[in-house]
């Protein structure tokens, strides 16, 4: 009976009328696991059994993404974050620890920004919006005319190779190739085009030519009252990790992880790392309880522009 709780169960429901996907596992304290952008929820799979081990695990397909439906509508971070709120209340759950890889890292933040009494920890995974940088390629698909050119490349074995190749760097032993692969992988998604118009949505809300054009690290004080985790590779090749060690800086009471063998990827990297570090930061920290009251005198001194 506990193995079938540790492995992952598709599951689906409705919020507003449209379909969202996830995977869940076990019994206990809710972790909610967000993916990246052209991702979903199976890049989380070596990492849930260990998870659900002692925590209920709960891994979407954000809007847009993976088997969840694609609406036209607004992709910004912070209607991910009301999506994955309305998804918590959804299944009967009102606090989770957040976890997010890259694009859900910076959706991870912004639902501690929004709904404070639901977040108890935060875990950023080489995560965006902590700096301008970010990898070309991305930069690239946020430039006029991009939806012209991504159903070439969706269908094109310039995709395929790149795969290949992060599956031979992969097996000597160097970690960029599964940022290549997963890259790979995750155009062949936009061969259709409501996944098309969906990740150009998600991706110029976040990403101008010129880098990242989300910032929150003047925002980082407001997750003080949070415990929380950064936890990088050392060989992303997407967001570098100087990112994280900035964002240490400003938080000197989080955590800062950098695992050595990894890239943009490390839950598929090192997973069993990956599941060492996580799982002693929940063990070692408790969770928070800010209510919005709590937190609404922090907003006070933000001006309305920002």
């Amino acid at each position: 009976m506990e193995m079938i709780r540790r492995k992952p169960q598709q599951r689906r429901v409705k919020l507003h009328g449209n379909r969202i996907c996830y995977l869940t596992a076990g019994e206990g304290p809710v972790i909610l696991l967000i993916h990246g952008i052209t991702s979903d929820s199976r890049t989380w799979e070596r990492v849930i059994p260990g998870l659900a081990r002692s925590h209920t695990v709960i891994a979407p397909d954000l809007p847009g993404h993976g088997c969840s439906d694609k609406p036209k509508g607004d992709y910004s971070l912070g209607a991910h974050a009301c999506s994955l709120r309305d998804l918590l209340l959804a299944l009967g759950y009102d606090r989770a620890t957040m976890v997010g890889h890259s694009l859900g890292g910076g959706i991870a933040m912004q639902f501690s920004y929004q709904f404070p009494e639901m977040c108890e920890r935060l875990v950023l995974v080489d995560s965006g919006g902590l700096g301008r940088e970010v990898s070309p390629l991305l930069r690239a698909a946020s430039l006029p005319g991009a939806e012209l050119v991504l159903p070439v490349l969706a269908a094109s074995r310039l995709l395929n190779a790149g795969a290949r190749v992060g599956g031979l760097l992969d097996r000597v032993g160097l970690k960029l190739g599964t940022d290549l692969e997963q890259m790979a992988r995750g155009h062949n998604t936009l061969s259709d085009g409501a996944s098309r118009a969906a990740f150009l949505h998600t991706l110029r809300s976040v990403v101008d030519p010129a880098g990242q054009r989300i910032d929150a690290t003047n925002r980082l004080y407001l997750a003080e009252q949070l415990p929380v985790l950064l936890l990088w590779g050392r060989h992303d090749s997407i967001i570098p990790v100087s990112h994280g060690r900035a964002a240490h800086a400003r938080l000197p009471a989080s955590r800062l992880e950098v695992l050595e063998r990894s890239g943009h990827f490390p839950q598929l990297d090192e997973p069993e790392c990956f599941l060492e570090v996580l799982l002693d930061f929940l063990e070692q920290t408790e969770p928070a309880n800010a209510g919005a009251h709590d937190v609404a005198g922090g907003y006070g001194v933000v001006s309305a522009a920002g």
